[in-house]
């Protein structure tokens, strides 16, 4: 059936491979692609954990977005688990953590110093993309758990955070000099 454009949602809803849902789902599903290959990327254990954690996440969340408004209760009800709070504040804990390490990174970077900070980079550029399709569903009324948006704007931070991070570690946030946070 995906060969004439529509693809199932849960509950066997079909859509659009282009609808709003679709295109959150599908830049959700990126992003993961994007995180796996920064852990593979990454030296450090400490962003390789958190990398596997926030994965996880999104996969439920991938499963959120893949059911109806009208289907949410079934969707609880048969055992899923909707992105909470307590998901979000993980993300705060990391971002405090960071900064308690090095201090606050400010203003913009210049990816590209190491192969890791670069894949953290790349995976934060599709977690606003991811937002910003989030966003679509939201402003149409077809967002239920406002923690989605929430989370992955956290999850944008903590990816640029963790991207300075390692860059400190390996001496890669200096270029000559001059740092590549301008």
């Amino acid at each position: 059936m995906g060969d004439t454009g529509t693809t199932s949602l849960m509950y066997n809803h079909r859509v659009s491979k282009c609808h709003p849902r679709m295109e959150a789902c599908g830049s959700v599903d990126e992003l993961n692609a994007a995180l796996g290959l920064a852990r593979a990327a990454a030296a450090d254990r400490f962003v390789q954990e958190n990398l596997v954690a926030v994965q996880k996440d999104l996969i439920a969340l991938m499963g959120e977005l893949a059911t109806l408004p009208d289907d949410a209760d079934r969707y609880l009800k048969d055992g899923f688990k909707p992105l909470t709070v307590e998901a979000v504040e993980k993300l705060d804990a990391l971002v405090q953590e960071i900064e308690s390490q090095h201090g606050t990174f400010k203003g913009w970077a210049t990816p590209g110093a190491s192969v890791q900070a670069a894949a953290l980079d790349v995976a934060r550029a599709i977690c606003r993309r991811a937002e910003r399709r989030v966003c679509t569903l939201h402003d149409a009324g077809q967002l239920r758990n406002q923690n989605v948006m929430v989370y992955l704007n956290r999850l944008s931070d903590a990816l640029w955070l963790l991207a300075r991070w390692v860059e400190t570690r390996t001496g890669g946030g200096d270029l000559g000099g001059q740092s590549l946070v301008v």
